[in-house]
């Protein structure tokens, strides 16, 4: 099980789950202080690879360190970032937003052994989104740190959805954790962190049928209704393509 921990208290909290579950959980850090910093559940883990989702090239990295430890059963893409102050630029020249919370997830989709299960986190906000795909890049509009929040979740659940639809040997879902009392949510945040977690962990492992689905938009072990776009294939196939146009890496096409 690979568990990609960026988000603090969640992806801690998903990881000790698993652990306590009896499954072999390998871990994501952003960096080697990070890693140092989850040192205490590291240890018990079965691999912990380390590299910075805003680069392409330390994307690639993770990847090739997961293979190496072998095939994963289940993926977890729980790492994210929320309201930066400014677009930034990653190596690559990327809006950091939609390079950490999209292009990472994809490359790692298509370069990781395809596992069985696939779980993408996305967010409530991802209906705000904008179905416009001419700028997802941020190159051209004045920044909107809330606006490039939302569209980057409704991205990622149409990604979830887009796995679902071209691979149908595998389980691919997302799920909205709610507005969960984390270093990201706050600490005021309303929702349910146990169950913003469980329901990751629950997917990705659980053999009960109503676990065995795919394509789907989870809330707390419950399916919701998506945004129209997230289930629209014409739009899953050209997010997909734009994707593939931004980072070179066709998806689909190359995987079969």
């Amino acid at each position: 099980m690979l568990e990609e921990i960026r988000s603090g208290r969640s992806g801690l909290a998903a990881a000790r789950t698993l652990m306590k579950e009896g499954h072999e959980v390998v871990l994501h850090a952003r960096s080697r202080e990070r890693a140092s910093a989850i040192s205490e559940i590291s240890v018990a883990a079965l691999g912990l690879v380390i590299g910075d989702l805003a680069s392409a090239t330390e994307t690639r990295s993770i990847a090739e360190q997961v293979n190496a430890i072998g095939r994963i059963d289940a993926v977890i893409h729980n790492a994210g970032i929320y309201l930066e102050r400014s677009r930034g630029e990653t190596p690559e020249g990327h809006a950091k937003t939609l390079a950490v919370n999209v292009l990472a997830p994809y490359l790692l989709t298509a370069w990781i052994t395809r596992p069985d299960r696939l779980v993408y986190l996305t967010s409530g906000m991802h209906r705000s989104g904008s179905s416009a795909l001419d700028d997802i890049d941020w190159k051209k509009r004045p920044w909107n740190a809330s606006q490039a929040y939302s569209e980057s979740k409704l991205y990622i659940a149409t990604l979830a959805a887009a796995v679902a639809r071209h691979w149908p040997d595998v389980l691919s879902n997302a799920v909205d954790p709610g507005w969960v009392p984390t270093k990201m949510g706050g600490a005021g945040a309303p929702d349910d962190l146990e169950m913003g977690h469980l329901t990751q962990t629950w997917l990705a492992t659980s053999e009960k049928e109503a676990a065995k689905v795919s394509g789907g938009y989870w809330y707390h072990r419950q399916q919701r209704e998506a945004a129209a776009e997230v289930t629209d294939a014409g739009f899953q196939d050209a997010l997909v393509g734009e994707l593939g146009e931004l980072t070179g890496v066709r998806l689909f096409a190359e995987r079969g």
